[in-house]
Parts: C-alpha cells; structure tokens; sequence
C-alpha cells in the first residue's frame, strides 16, 4: 500500500530515508581493520540480530495509507516531521560516533579479536550498548513516519526481545574476558537507556 503524502510528509520521508542510507554507509564504508584473530564468539547473539531484523522488516512492510492519519493539523504534522527527523539524524550520528569508537573491534557477531579491549569512552560512557540505542532510535522514527500504531508496538516488543537477547550473550562474553573490569563498568553506565540524572 502507497503512503500519501503532503509536502510536510513528503519531506520528512526522504529525509528519513537518507539517514537510513547514512546508516548503512557507516557500515559499508568503515575503514576495515587488518584481520584480527578471533579469541571468543558468542553464538547466542544470533538469534537478537534475527529479532531485530524482523522488527525492522516489520515496520518497512506494514505502512499506513496516509502520512498523518489524524485530523488535520498543519502543527501537527511539523511537530510529528520535526520528531521523527531529528530521531532519525541523531540515531544515525549516535551509530557513527559509537562505530568510530570501537575501531577495529566492531563487529556484526558477538565476538573478542586477540588484543580485544574494554572500551568505556565516548558513547560507551553513557550506556554500554550504544549501536543498539541508535538502531532502537531508527526504528522509533521509522514507525512514527510510515507504520501503523500496532505495527510500531509489536515491531519495538521483537526489538527489545532481541536486543536483551543481545546485551545478554555479548556480555557474558565480556564477563568472561574482563572479570572486574567489567563488573565496575556495569555498575556505573547503564546497558541499553542513558540516566537521566
């Protein structure tokens, strides 16, 4: 099913759909580190990527008919445009600080490479998982642009389930390898939502 859009809708479609493109660069075009040898893997965090998949997939296939579904509202629809742009643009920026962050150490899998390092500054001083927090970012925006309610609802409980799924094996890995380290890291920034205060 097409969306129909305005001017307003319009526009924050394509603006959406290039910090999507922006997002996929970050990966694409990072600077690819020399090939690491492998230390630790963490199968388990397969089945998160699988969930968050199928969250995304969910809300790029469920579209609802009209951009803003609601009474008209000229406000509206540039509160609801300014929201999701802003969202989307910062979650994709979030994902690129963090990606620089790890350097050589990002990877898709859960795994550690020879030399692996406890990385806590930058975004990983503000949560430990912050790639996850700026996909959640992209997702969010995603569906207040272009899914229906329910879709969003449902598309946001499979990520979560995924990501906790995730956070679980990628840090049991992380335990294992830092002990202490770890343990006090965990104990002052937070795995996936930034405090408040």
């Amino acid at each position: 099913m097409k969306i129909q859009v305005d001017a307003i809708g319009y526009a924050t479609l394509v603006l959406l759909y290039v910090s999507w493109f922006s997002f996929a660069l970050i990966f694409l075009l990072r600077k690819k580190p020399a090939q690491a040898e492998e230390t630790k893997r963490a199968p388990a965090a397969i089945l998160g990527i699988a969930l968050q998949a199928v969250a995304y997939a969910m809300i790029w296939s469920h579209h609802r008919s009209e951009w803003w579904p609601f009474p008209p509202s000229t406000t509206g629809e540039v509160i609801l445009a300014t929201l999701v742009i802003v969202l989307a643009w910062a979650s994709s920026w979030w994902c690129l600080r963090s990606v620089q962050t790890l350097g050589k150490q990002w990877t898709v899998q859960a795994r550690l490479i020879r030399g692996h390092e406890l990385v806590t500054e930058g975004p990983y001083g503000i949560v430990r998982n912050p790639i996850y927090l700026g996909m959640f970012g992209l997702l969010i925006a995603t569906g207040l642009a272009a899914s229906r309610p329910w879709t969003l609802l449902i598309a946001v409980v499979v990520f979560l389930v995924g990501n906790q799924i995730r956070i679980r094996a990628e840090e049991k890995l992380l335990r294992e390898s830092f002990g202490e380290q770890f343990e006090d890291y965990a104990r002052r920034v937070p795995a996936f939502l930034p405090r408040i205060l």
